[in-house]
């Protein structure tokens, strides 16, 4: 890896989407499935409007147990507006975004659309390859 390493030669590209209309119950199946951490919410044009984590979902179970309501969708529950790194960012770059937020992933960004997902692993097996 070179100091000029970019975003899109290791975010992952093969994404596992829902809807913001999907009822949060199917998008827990979903995360469960693919055994992933959170997704992007992608609404009917496939514009990004969230994304949806498993701490999000927890947050749902914990005030259901509470409440006894599991209803509601997954615009109920994602994180919105959402923050994004183009594919041509330099890794380095967003090994400090990632330092000095909370966030697990970030969408990855082409002209707008989404393109990819970048996870604090995509950077340290990037970073892995300097030592």
């Amino acid at each position: 890896m070179t100091a000029a390493s970019k975003v899109r030669d290791y975010m992952s590209s093969d994404l596992v989407t829902v809807s913001p209309e999907m009822d949060i119950h199917a998008a827990i199946k979903v995360l469960l499935a693919h055994q992933l951490s959170g997704v992007p919410v992608l609404d009917a044009r496939g514009a990004l409007v969230g994304i949806l984590s498993k701490k999000d979902c927890l947050k749902v179970a914990f005030s259901a147990s509470y409440h006894q309501d599991w209803a509601g969708t997954v615009a109920d529950c994602m994180n919105h507006p959402v923050d994004t790194v183009d594919e041509d960012a330099n890794i380095v770059e967003v090994a400090e975004l990632f330092v000095k937020k909370p966030y697990h992933r970030y969408p990855v960004i082409r002209a707008g659309r989404l393109v990819g997902i970048v996870s604090r692993h995509d950077i340290l097996r990037a970073i892995e390859t300097l030592w």
